[in-house]
């Protein structure tokens, strides 16, 4: 089975599962790149309110097509209860090319449901799993196991 990774990361936080993911898999990544820049507090205010509008931003060129893969876990950082626009962006500007598809989330607190039903609406179809998983447990690698569960 083919499988990519695709994930957005402000703070490397859905950085380090999406990699991990990838490692146990030997998936290819695809580390979404937004040309709207969110570090920083000014970047912090200018996410929420662009996750609260669910705006459709630019990103930097892709690697791969995700068309190309069996399956295709996307993920994603909450932002204001919603998943950050860049994957949403990226699901966009991907639109009937996933196959099947896993969601996984991290946020400061763990209300992932809006999230995931938002990322559905926007594939069209609905994950065969998702995962949410707190900051404190991907910082403290308190997650391995719930990660175990989710790739098998």
């Amino acid at each position: 089975m083919k499988v990519l990774v695709a994930y957005y990361s402000r703070t490397n936080v859905t950085k380090k599962v999406g990699d991990e993911i990838a490692k146990s898999l030997n998936a290819d990544v695809e580390e979404i790149i937004s040309k709207v820049k969110y570090d920083g507090k000014i970047g912090y205010a200018r996410a929420g309110k662009d996750a609260m509008g669910e705006k459709i931003i630019d990103l930097g060129n892709f690697k791969y097509n995700p068309s190309d893969y069996d399956l295709v876990y996307l993920g994603v950082p909450v932002w204001v209860g919603k998943a950050a626009n860049p994957i949403i962006s990226y699901i966009k500007q991907n639109e009937g090319k996933f196959n099947d598809v896993r969601f996984f989330a991290t946020a400061g607190s763990s209300d992932f449901d809006k999230t995931f039903k938002q990322m559905q609406n926007y594939v069209g179809k609905a994950p065969q799993k998702t995962l949410g998983l707190t900051t404190k447990e991907v910082k403290k690698g308190e997650f391995k196991e719930k990660l175990s569960s989710f790739i098998d």
